[in-house]
């Protein structure tokens, strides 16, 4: 069997929990204000709600390295690929906001894939294509985000077309249980096709297993001996696993500064610059632009191809550029498309010329707006804060995309310009070198150890972000929110340009003896 082929259909098989993942994180973007309105929920609400997988996927970024380096990379995988499919069934049929808030955690516990697929796939993967086969995982999380933007386009259109086999379904009165639900069928898919790949070789000789190991990689690199391979990563670590406490502890030691530095700095940048509250409110951000709510769910499909192309390019240059530059090149797009999308907001007014002209069928909402006619508004905050005078939560959160598509003095393109040219940056730098460079920088003996630390923090800055986002923009407004992600781009390009060296093209042994000699300098 060729090397190439046998590796690349383990990692696609592995990297299958990116594309699960992709698609949890984008189909709450179409959910979310169905939700908020069903269980009369508050910005914080929402934002919990929203939020709640990433608060799940802090604890399997602390607990999936360490488990797998204690039952192995394949059980723990399996495990994770059952949450997804018990989380999409149990939030689909959700009575409240805590049944929701938790069949959503239960599925950010499988979170852990994001970190442990990188993993596997570095650890099966031959050198020379490392990068590209790990960038597998990030491009099946980003077909995932465009598989969800299209199926919520879907369903909403089902559910408006009135015809009656939706009825009978339910998809006009039951949409975001329709959206949320229909995750269960790759999660299915997930746990069946895992059963048939490998334990890790890494893995194995670590935990004394030898034989098995030199069984695998007579598989995946069957013009080699396996014996000689086993013997190569063998003597980078002698005997079993350390504990897990003595192993973070040696997270901090000297020798692995830099390792741990790269790590917290292009993990946190990757959350800091505001991703996954575009990924997971593209409709809501869309609708800020004036558009109206049916476009928003248009608009936000390009969001996914957008992230699908760039990716591509990503996985073709990232064994030719290297990850350095591209982190720089993203990085400083992401600076440029944020300062795009704060001008567009910023030069933005509100003012309701004619309440009849709005597209909704509730006349006393229109009543109400009435004395809002011909009131000029010079930013988006005060426009909404007039709204919630004569609007309750619901009624806002509902109709606030038709209602700013007639208030909205705006050009709508500039901000389709910004957040796609986010998208694309973020897509071929940012997204599938930060799990690359994470799967390569720590020393074989602390590979699921740093991974889990790093993805704990990568966890909690994006937790943050999605629970702060909905009171972020109904309190400071759109402009000051892209600001903020924009000045997050610039330090971390700063401090990639200071600590990041090359890693493309070297083996994981070369790496461990190449960043535990380099010492941090100013």
């Amino acid at each position: 069997m060729n090397q190439s082929n046998y590796a690349f259909r383990l990692a696609i098989i592995a990297s299958l929990g990116g594309f699960i993942f992709g698609f949890d994180a984008s189909v709450i973007s179409g959910a979310v204000n169905y939700i908020g309105a069903d269980f009369d929920l508050t910005d914080w609400q929402l934002g919990l709600v929203v939020g709640a997988p990433t608060l799940g996927g802090i604890i399997a970024g602390g607990s999936t390295g360490p488990l797998s380096d204690r039952f192995g990379r394949k059980p723990i995988l399996l495990l994770l690929a059952i949450l997804y499919f018990v989380s999409a069934i149990f939030s689909a049929l959700a009575p409240d906001y805590f049944t929701i808030s938790l069949a959503r955690f239960i599925g950010g516990l499988g979170f852990g894939a994001l970190s442990l697929a990188p993993i596997y796939i570095a650890e099966i993967s031959p050198p020379g294509v490392r990068g590209r086969m790990v960038s597998i995982n990030q491009l099946n999380i980003v077909v995932g985000f465009s598989a969800a933007y299209f199926a919520n386009y879907t369903i909403l259109q089902m559910a408006n077309s009135g015809t009656e086999w939706t009825q009978a379904l339910g998809i006009d009165t039951h949409t975001w249980r329709w959206m949320l639900g229909i995750e269960a069928v790759p999660a299915l898919i997930y746990v069946f096709v895992l059963m048939g790949i490998p334990e890790s070789p890494r893995w194995l000789v670590l935990n004394s297993k030898p034989a098995k190991a030199q069984s695998v990689l007579g598989k995946l690199l069957p013009g080699s001996d396996p014996a000689q391979e086993v013997a190569a990563i063998s003597a980078t670590h002698h005997t079993q696993l350390d504990p897990f406490l003595s192993r973070l502890k040696q997270l901090f030691n000297s020798k692995i500064r830099l390792a741990l530095m790269i790590g917290l700095v292009v993990g946190i940048a990757q959350q800091a610059t505001g991703v996954n509250a575009i990924y997971f409110y593209a409709p809501t951000i869309f609708e800020q632009s004036g558009i109206g709510t049916n476009a928003a769910f248009a608009q936000a499909i390009w969001v996914g191809i957008t992230n699908v192309v760039f990716t591509i390019v990503a996985m073709v240059l990232i064994e030719k550029l290297g990850r350095r530059p591209l982190l720089i090149i993203g990085l400083s797009g992401v600076m440029v498309s944020m300062a795009i999308c704060t001008y567009g907001f910023k030069q933005a007014s509100y003012v309701i010329d004619d309440v009849t002209t709005i597209e909704i069928s509730d006349e006393s909402v229109k009543s109400r707006l009435k004395v809002l006619e011909g009131v000029t508004f010079a930013d988006d905050v005060s426009f909404k804060n007039a709204l919630r005078e004569h609007l309750s939560e619901n009624e806002l959160r509902t109709l606030q995309g038709e209602i700013i598509a007639v208030a909205a003095n705006m050009n709508p393109y500039i901000i389709l310009i910004g957040i796609l040219g986010f998208v694309a940056a973020f897509a071929v730098s940012l997204g599938p070198v930060m799990w690359v460079l994470l799967s390569e920088i720590f020393p074989n003996h602390l590979r699921g150890v740093g991974m889990a630390f790093i993805g704990m923090i990568n966890s909690a800055v994006s937790y943050a972000i999605q629970v702060v986002f909905p009171w972020e923009l109904a309190t400071f407004g759109a402009a000051f929110t892209f600001m903020a992600y924009g000045l997050s781009a610039a330090a971390g390009l700063a401090l990639v340009l200071w600590l990041l060296p090359e890693t493309k093209g070297k083996t994981l042994e070369e790496l461990e003896q190449e960043l535990t000699a380099k010492k941090v300098t100013a």
